[in-house]
């Protein structure tokens, strides 16, 4: 069933993106903000117990109407797990982007594809060149195939096989994404010790997903090099996570990713990851393709776990 549930959630995310129907999350940044208003006292003890607060009931709550629902019939819980997935799920979030900047490019429109990447990321790209813009399109895809994607898909059956419902994976690794987004990665000066703990927890839930997304691409991709970018790039990157996610993805693809790119009229030194040719838009199309035999492996695996027993 959590096969299936899945599948239908892809699907429906294909033909109805959610970014078309964003009224339906618009509850959860004055949720978020609610905590934030009446816990944050500038510490990170306060963090702690607003993240708490603001995920447990949820999660509870979403456990527990799993298993009403399948007390009454399974297809209710398993209706109620496509809908949890389609709402976490956000595929076409960013291949929308990602297809309209490879389109520009190939059209030789380099201003468009500029100014797509620059809203796509919230940075300026317009003095990038066409392999720059390129190179960090790829970034930035593979990035977010991981975020958008693959660790909901990780969470939603890490919880399936331990019997407390997929949805409530899906809910606790996208809440936690967005409280890590909203609370640790805003400017704001008293949010800095209050949102450490939304950052650390995220990191937490991340470290599962991450290294089960990097060795799904070397194994759909070119494993050797995948490996060998992992152990010696990967501490290179400022994040490590996404310092993982970006070599994996780059020795996959057998392109470099990486290295200085010119913004705000200086040049931002990053470390060179990957190994072979530069990235530039025939890459791009590469990627699209790692991206979607990624999610086939990962079908794959769900449906012989579900053959095996181990989830249902």
């Amino acid at each position: 069933m959590s096969l299936f549930a899945l599948i239908t959630a892809l699907f429906l995310e294909q033909f109805h993106p959610l970014s078309s129907r964003q009224y339906l999350l618009a509850w959860l940044p004055r949720y978020v903000n609610f905590f934030q208003h009446h816990f944050n006292a500038g510490e990170h003890k306060h963090g702690k117990i607003a993240w708490l607060l603001a995920v447990l009931p949820l999660l509870i709550g979403v456990t527990a109407l799993s298993f009403l629902l399948h007390r009454i019939h399974p297809i209710f819980s398993w209706s109620f797990n496509v809908l949890v997935l389609y709402l976490s799920l956000s595929f076409r979030q960013f291949s929308h982007y990602f297809a309209n900047i490879r389109q520009a490019l190939r059209a030789d429109r380099l201003d468009d594809a500029r100014r797509l990447l620059s809203i796509w990321r919230g940075v300026s790209a317009y003095e990038l060149s066409v392999e720059e813009v390129a190179r960090v399109a790829i970034e930035e895809a593979l990035l977010a195939s991981h975020r958008n994607i693959f660790g909901v898909i990780v969470w939603f059956v890490l919880f399936s096989v331990i019997g407390l419902g997929g949805a409530a994976g899906a809910l606790l690794y996208r809440l936690a994404q967005f409280l890590r987004k909203h609370w640790a990665e805003n400017d704001e000066a008293e949010l800095a010790n209050f949102g450490s703990f939304a950052r650390h927890a995220f990191q937490v839930l991340e470290w599962l997903p991450v290294r089960v997304t990097a060795l799904t691409f070397a194994i759909v991709g070119n494993f050797e090099d995948t490996v060998y970018c992992w152990r010696t790039q990967a501490t290179s990157w400022p994040d490590k996570e996404a310092g993982i996610l970006l070599v994996s993805g780059a020795g996959s693809l057998g392109v470099r990713l990486g290295m200085a790119i010119p913004q705000g009229g200086s040049s931002l030194e990053r470390a060179e990851l990957g190994v072979g040719d530069e990235a530039d838009v025939d890459s791009m199309q590469s990627t699209i393709g790692l991206v979607w035999r990624s999610v086939v492996f990962m079908l794959i695996l769900l449906l012989l776990m579900t053959m095996s027993g181990v989830i249902s």
